[in-house]
């Protein structure tokens, strides 16, 4: 968009909202689903929720029963659970009265709801779905372009395949091994005994695991209190990318949906950080395609002409964006091939 000192960035949203007409996405009581990140607990950098009642009042218009929502995190934190996470997200203002629509924490109380998805990837067969995004009609991402210390920048494509798979099939994308006890945190109260598929998990003074019957599902992880039970962190960076990337896949899988990408408080790092390092590149603006890899490949590219140089890579020298992007497109999600269009803004 073009600058104009005399708008703001919220008018300037609404007209590219009207620009692209959001609201014939969507038709009367169909379920639409916001994806976002609600932003841990002392980031500042997620992207405002007065951006958000923007959205939902377009989308409103056309009769859809919008919601804002997100699925429970892997590691331990204040969004690991629908309660904590729920919390978290008023206390950032994502509250009813700001953004107009209800929140709904997509894999529900401790991220064990999902819906699986056959995709039939080169790792991924059966994706892992938070059951709130899968059995929505439209799903409108709206996502805070970023850095990231694992997949080298946080998209679109992070958004979708790892944002919108539950506790369970973040597990699957992060690590190839089993969960581990922590036994020092255990309190012995036999939950993940009990939820354990296998009956890999026995208790006396503090849990154990059987690793000849266990799966690695997560279920133990997500049901766990007191974050007794972790993953083991042993995936590469590639393969994490490229797991992501066919979460993905199966995520978009017969699904309606436009990309939103906030090119602000462009950070180093995942907005799942307590904190937030001084931005790397300047605010560049909104991006808005019905092609994740498009949308990606171009919010990168504006960064990286605006800046003269890769702030990502700097930020994280072993770890390669374009893993993502290549396989997205090798895969059929979209193409890396753009063309940029620049909407004035006018008052009159």
């Amino acid at each position: 968009m073009s600058s104009n000192s005399n708008m703001n960035l919220l008018q300037k949203l609404d007209i590219l909202l009207e620009k692209i007409e959001l609201n014939s996405v969507v038709k009367k009581n169909e379920f639409v689903a916001v994806k976002l990140h609600f932003g841990e607990y002392g980031n500042l950098s997620f992207v405002r929720p007065q951006y958000l009642k923007i959205i939902v009042d377009k989308l409103k218009v056309a009769g859809a029963k919008v919601f804002l929502t997100d699925a429970n995190t892997l590691y331990v934190g204040h969004r690991s659970n629908a309660v904590d996470h729920l919390l978290n997200a008023y206390l950032n203002g994502f509250t009813m009265d700001v953004v107009g629509a209800p929140i709904v924490i997509a894999d529900g109380l401790k991220g064990s709801d999902y819906v699986p998805v056959k995709v039939d990837g080169n790792y991924i067969k059966q994706a892992k779905i938070a059951s709130a995004i899968a059995l929505a009609d439209v799903l409108i991402f709206v996502t805070h372009f970023k850095g990231h210390e694992q997949t080298g920048f946080g998209g679109a494509l992070k958004n979708i395949g790892m944002g919108c798979a539950s506790r369970q099939g973040k597990l699957e994308q992060h690590s190839d091994s089993k969960p581990k006890v922590e036994e020092n945190l255990c309190v012995a109260c036999r939950t993940c005994e009990k939820f354990c598929p296998t009956g890999a998990m026995s208790v006396s003074k503090v849990a154990k695991i059987n690793y000849e019957l266990c799966i690695g599902c997560g279920q133990c992880i997500a049901m766990c209190n007191y974050g007794a039970v972790n993953p083991g962190w042993d995936n590469s960076t590639e393969l994490l990318s490229k797991k992501m990337v066919e979460y993905a896949k199966a995520v978009l899988k017969d699904k309606k949906a436009v990309f939103i990408n906030f090119i602000m408080n462009v950070s180093p790092d995942c907005d799942c950080w307590h904190v937030n390092r001084p931005a790397v590149a300047p605010d560049i603006g909104i991006t808005i395609s019905t092609d994740p890899v498009a949308i990606d490949q171009a919010s990168l590219d504006l960064i990286l002409k605006t800046t003269g140089e890769d702030p990502f890579l700097k930020a994280h020298p072993s770890v390669y964006w374009e893993t993502q992007l290549s396989y997205a497109e090798q895969i059929g999600l979209g193409s890396r091939n753009y063309e940029l269009i620049k909407i004035a803004c006018d008052l009159h």
